[in-house]
Parts: C-alpha cells; structure tokens; sequence
C-alpha cells in the first residue's frame, strides 16, 4: 500500500497522506486499504488499489448502529479468503447522522468522511424553508460544509422570479451558498461541480428533489436510475435505494443517498444554532444568560421579533428544532432527561403563577 501506485490508485477517492498515517499500522498486517462505495445487507464494495472488493461487515457490526460500516469510511480489508472481511475503519472525519422512525431513538448514520452537504430542493412546488433548515441543521452538526442547490431551474422560466426564490432560501440558510441549477439545460452544473471537485460530496433531499439527474449531471454519464416525477404533487420515488460512492470526471467523490422522506435531529444542537446564527447573535445581547425568549424582560430575540428584524417564522423554526433536539437527547442521556424535567416543572410553575396574578387582577 505504500507504493506510489497504490497511493495514485486511491487518491481519486480522497486518499491523502492523513489516511496513509493512519494506515500504517495495518498495512504492517497486509491488509489492504480502500473505501466503501456501497453497503447491502451486511456487505460492500470496497474500492482498492487491487480494484473493487466484495466484503462482509461481520467483524465491524457493533450493536451501536453509529459505528457500523457505511458509505465513505476508509477501512481496512483482507487482501484474500472468500468470504474476505473489513476488519476495521478508519476513525472518521465527519459523520452525517439523522434519527431513526423507531420508537428506540437510535441514530441513523447516512455517510461518513464528507465535505460538503448538497441538500437538494426542487423548485417544482412550494418552497419548504423549515425542511431546508432541517437538512442544514444536521448538515452543519456532521461537520461538512453545506450547499443548498435549487434543482429543475429551467421549470422557473422567469430570472426576476427565480432570483426571488433564491432569496427566500438564502434568509433561511445564512452563510451557506444558494445555487439554482438545471440538469436538463446545464445552467449551474459548471459551478456545482467546482464546488464538488474540493472533496466529497453527499447528495441529500426528499424523493422527487432530481438527486439522480443531478448525480448523472454532475458524472456526465447516465449511471443513475431516474424516474418520472408525478404531475399531481411533484414527488417522486425512491430512484436511489442504497448510498453510493461515485469518482467525479472533475475531480471529487459524490455519495448519493436515497429520498429521505424524515429527517430527524440526531443530538444537533450546534447544527441548530448555526442555521439560526442571527438568533443565536441577538440571544448574546438578552439581559438574562438563560433567556428562553418568551416572555422575559430585557430579551433582545422578542425586541427583534416587535420590531421585524427577526421573522416570525424563522423563529418558531428555531424553537420547534431545538425542541425535537431537546427530546431525542432526553430519550438517549439520563442526565438531559432529569434536566428537561426541570425545565418543565420551572415552566409549568411559571405558567401558574402568572395564572394566578392574571386572577388576582381580575378579581
């Protein structure tokens, strides 16, 4: 593994001389290094300087669903047996979790080892600003650089229109860039791709957001299935139904993902504060350091609210975020349960104290 070759081999997936220093210890053991581009029920593909491997995850499938081989983990595979075996993965640089549906609260983990988050919107309907931030939150809180890429553009045939819309998604992701793009037409493609040529990428959105389109856009060939989206409402199906690695002609890695219909936080408070910077700003100038910004006296969020400055919307996204983070942290850490509690009973007994002076006035 430590020739020239096998280093040129492997750095079109994103080997770099970082991974070569943590490899070192199992390239003594002959083991081969190389990247999971695919997993499917218990086994993968691993991309090598050998070529692509067929492997089982036996050795690395852990009870903790968070530490489970997965789409863009560098790991350490048997050059030889059949069946050959990962061995292990390399520690990751970033991870890209959401929770799951199940009632167990477990995280989800999407891809790992990314760079940039392209979170995929279609401008075939209503823009859905609480989703973006959704998907932004938990971009952020991976580690990954996000990108919001307005999809089907050429459905938007007037620029005034179109330049209003990206607008509306640049005040809901603040600092992250807004492209709108057309993989029928190539507008934006040219950009998208520079973007995407700096590392690896992952491909996010909801079914029907033209992930696919844009993967074989972005790969300048027809490597992806695309299916027709609805008239009706404008959603599609499931195209994608396993996370792929894909070298970029340009230079990069793309993960694409399949629709994700729930997006749930997964222990994203940073994520959260991120997407809502201007909150979290205004919150710094409150006269209380643990303002929750409802009724509290001297709270720079509520003046801005009053005033304009801050929208409505965007603060009751805020709030129903950090809620639903509150909640699934709760679910998995004892102590953030106990703290919650707390937090409801203070509530609660603000609530009916100020009842009771509400009576008292009244009276």
């Amino acid at each position: 593994m430590t020739s020239s070759s096998a280093f040129l081999a492997l750095a079109r997936y994103g080997w770099d001389d970082a991974w070569a220093d943590e490899f070192v210890r199992y390239d003594t053991e002959g083991l081969l290094a190389g990247r999971v581009i695919r997993v499917d029920r218990g086994q993968c593909d691993v991309v090598t300087a050998d070529g692509t491997v067929r492997a089982d995850t036996a050795f690395v499938t852990p009870n903790d669903p968070l530490r489970v081989v997965c789409t863009g983990d560098w790991v350490a595979v048997e050059p030889a047996g059949n069946p050959r075996y990962v061995r292990t993965y390399l520690p990751r640089r970033t991870a890209f979790v959401r929770s799951t549906s199940s009632k167990r609260s477990e995280g989800q983990i999407l891809a790992a080892n990314v760079d940039h988050a392209i979170v995929a919107v279609p401008l075939t309907g209503d823009l859905d600003l609480g989703r973006i931030e959704r998907f932004l939150a938990l971009a952020w809180e991976s580690g990954a650089r996000p990108v919001v890429v307005l999809t089907k553009a050429d459905l938007v045939p007037d620029a005034v229109t179109l330049s209003y819309l990206v607008q509306d998604v640049e005040t809901a992701a603040p600092g992250v860039p807004v492209l709108a793009v057309s993989a029928a037409t190539g507008d934006g493609i040219d950009v998208l791709a520079a973007v995407a040529a700096g590392g690896t990428s992952v491909l996010l959105g909801q079914s029907g957001a033209g992930k696919s389109t844009l993967a074989n856009a972005l790969i300048g060939a027809d490597v992806m299935d695309v299916r027709a989206t609805r008239d009706v409402d404008g959603k599609g199906r499931h195209t994608t139904t396993t996370r792929n690695l894909l070298a970029l002609p340009g230079g990069g890695v793309l993960i694409d993902t399949p629709g994700l219909r729930g997006v749930g936080l997964w222990d994203a408070q940073t994520g959260v504060g991120q997407v809502f910077a201007e909150i979290a700003e205004l919150a710094g100038q409150c006269r209380f350091h643990d303002c929750a910004h409802t009724a509290e006296p001297g709270c720079a969020v509520l003046a801005a609210l009053d005033s304009g400055e801050l929208p409505e919307r965007r603060l009751d996204s805020y709030r129903k975020l950090m809620r639903e983070n509150q909640w699934i942290v709760a679910k998995t850490d004892a102590r953030a349960r106990a703290e919650l509690r707390r937090d409801w009973k203070r509530k609660g007994a603000e609530g009916k104290a100020a009842m009771e002076a509400k009576r008292g006035r009244w009276a």
